[in-house]
């Protein structure tokens, strides 16, 4: 087999572990490919006969891929920005997030439906509507204490509850 012909087979034999070794430097895969394409072409130009081919072409691979990474950072520092923007807390809940706060909405309905309809019309008004003691006292007929004593039954109903779900 002629020389070039044994280079193409040693790249195309390693190529995929070539692509992931550089695209554990560069962290991009387009990036990785391109490295490992260059590696093959520097390697092709070599004149000399090369005792442990597959060393050599790691050496080439890790080469290109810490310059292109070197040039990535100087010349595009947007990859630095998304990675700083990944790491900036936000708003938005995560899927498991979610899934928690479901269940959770779910066993607060559970127990609210388990309440007086009195206590349970006091939880909504205080906590859903934004309403006033006074107006909730006012809407159901009952002094302000009493509207604070339906409110606080109904959190604390609702929090037993959500802390038996736990355990």
């Amino acid at each position: 087999m002629a020389p070039a012909d044994q280079m193409l087979a040693l790249y195309l034999e390693h190529r995929r572990a070539l692509v992931n070794y550089a695209n554990g430097i560069v962290r991009d895969r387009a990036g990785a490919e391109d490295v490992v394409q260059e590696a093959y072409l520097r390697l092709g130009t070599v004149s000399q006969e090369i005792s442990h081919p597959v060393g050599y072409l790691y050496r080439i691979v890790r080469n290109l891929a810490l310059d292109w990474a070197r040039r990535s950072s100087t010349d595009r520092p947007d990859g630095a920005v998304s990675d700083t923007l990944e790491a900036v807390p936000h708003d938005a809940p995560s899927a498991e997030h979610v899934l928690l706060f479901r269940d959770e909405l779910r066993l607060l309905q559970e127990a609210l439906v388990e309440l007086p309809e009195r206590t349970q019309t006091a939880f909504r008004m205080y906590r859903l509507e934004g309403q006033t003691l006074q107006q909730i006292a006012n809407h159901l007929g009952v002094s302000v204490v009493r509207a604070h004593q339906l409110v606080k039954e109904a959190i604390v109903h609702a929090a037993k509850r959500l802390d038996r779900s736990e355990h």
